[in-house]
């Protein structure tokens, strides 16, 4: 069996991701803009808005006003003027510029926590534990662009909480602070690394990935087609049934854009041969059925091999049946109108059996073997499988 890497493929789609980090943009819905007054030598803690899946960088800007100021822009207005976080993180002039605000007297020590019980406890009791960014001067202005390297910008991040306190031993502070997430367009589905191996591992299962040739190939075009459909979220939604019937569909579809539908369906005919070979008649007659025939794809080939199975189990019925579909679909396929004979032969409609030998005796099948060469094999086969033999005669004199 070939061997394949779901990490390999997981590292070229990473790789790609990678390589469009900077492609992204300032979500100016999902910000935090608080005002907080906080009393003299008071704490507290602000929780920021949920940040949209996808985030991977945030700014912030903590103003301190005096009464009656006002920040002369937003930090949404002015991110404007820095489409991308590198602007921020490579030199300190973007940073100079989210600071380019009117600012009081006023300053106030700030930490920032990725956990709510550790913003809490600070506000409760001043205790700072875990915090992933400690201001300790007392400064009455501040910026940061927080990336993916920072203690606080853990993958699926979803909020920060800071934590402030008054440095005025006598006088309320006003204090402003703005939070903007920076999004990227790769990873707002929410489907990592880690949750594309979630869906994977369910894909691998599948028996049509076991028989492709070029795993790789398959599983990248179904997490391609995939998460164009589902965001990680809206895939958490679905029932176990939904996932199970979305999983088959798009598996379905890239087997068919992978080029690889031929040669699977060639794996289950010659699986489903071997299970006949092996007395597991009914197992192989299963497979066909539920990945060829129940998906449309059946050809002539198909209901010639259902119509074997179906004989060699002595399901005369079905075979006939089969074999019917075969001969509509390909009626030069002479193998089809000697197994149907067969089948008349032994349901005791030894006339119609003996018409169709007539018409056809003097051809040749596949192999260049004669339709009467052919003929006495097979009855030689159903003579050594238990079938019964009381009609054999009967043909081979019309043969003779």
């Amino acid at each position: 069996m070939m061997k394949f890497s779901i990490l390999g493929l997981l590292l070229v789609c990473s790789t790609l991701a990678f390589a469009q980090s900077n492609e992204g943009f300032w979500d100016n819905i999902r910000t935090t803009n608080e005002t907080i007054i906080l009393n003299a030598g008071n704490r507290k803690a602000i929780k920021t808005a949920d940040f949209p899946v996808g985030t991977t960088e945030v700014v912030y800007r903590i103003s301190l006003l005096d009464d009656n100021q006002k920040i002369s822009s937003s930090l949404v207005s002015v991110l404007k003027a820095i489409p991308d976080p590198t602007g921020i993180s490579q030199g300190a002039a973007g940073t100079v510029f989210l600071l380019s605000t009117i600012s009081g007297d006023d300053k106030c020590k700030f930490y920032v926590f990725t956990n709510e019980n550790d913003a809490l406890q600070y506000e409760k009791n001043g205790v700072v534990k875990n915090a992933c960014v400690s201001q300790e001067e007392p400064v009455n202005k501040a910026a940061k662009l927080l990336t993916e390297k920072s203690k606080c910008m853990p993958q699926g991040t979803q909020n920060l909480w800071f934590g402030f306190q008054s440095d005025n031993l006598v006088m309320k502070e006003r204090i402003v602070l703005e939070v903007v997430p920076w999004v990227n367009y790769s990873l707002r589905s929410g489907w990592t690394s880690e949750k594309k191996l979630e869906l994977l591992a369910m894909v691998v299962k599948l028996d049509m990935t076991k028989r492709v040739t070029n795993k790789d190939l398959f599983l990248g075009n179904f997490l391609e087609a995939f998460i164009a459909k589902y965001s990680y979220r809206d895939y958490k939604k679905l029932l176990t049934a939904e996932k199970v019937k979305a999983v088959d569909s798009f598996a379905e579809e890239s087997l068919v854009k992978s080029g690889q539908l031929e040669s699977y369906l060639i794996s289950v005919r010659e699986e489903a041969q071997k299970l006949n070979f092996s007395n597991k008649t009914q197992e192989g007659i299963d497979k066909v059925q539920k990945e060829i025939v129940e998906k449309n794809r059946a050809t002539a080939l198909d209901y010639g091999l259902l119509g074997s199975l179906y004989l060699s189990s002595k399901q005369f019925v079905k075979a006939e049946e089969a074999y019917q579909k075969a001969i509509a679909l390909n009626k030069t396929e002479l193998s089809y109108q000697l197994q149907l004979a067969h089948i008349y032969m032994f349901t005791d409609r030894v006339n119609k059996a003996k018409d169709i030998h007539k018409k056809y005796q003097q051809n040749n099948l596949a192999k260049n073997k004669s339709w009467t060469e052919q003929t006495k094999i097979d009855f030689e086969q159903f003579k050594n499988n238990g079938f019964a033999t009381d009609n054999f005669k009967k043909i081979l004199r019309v043969l003779d």
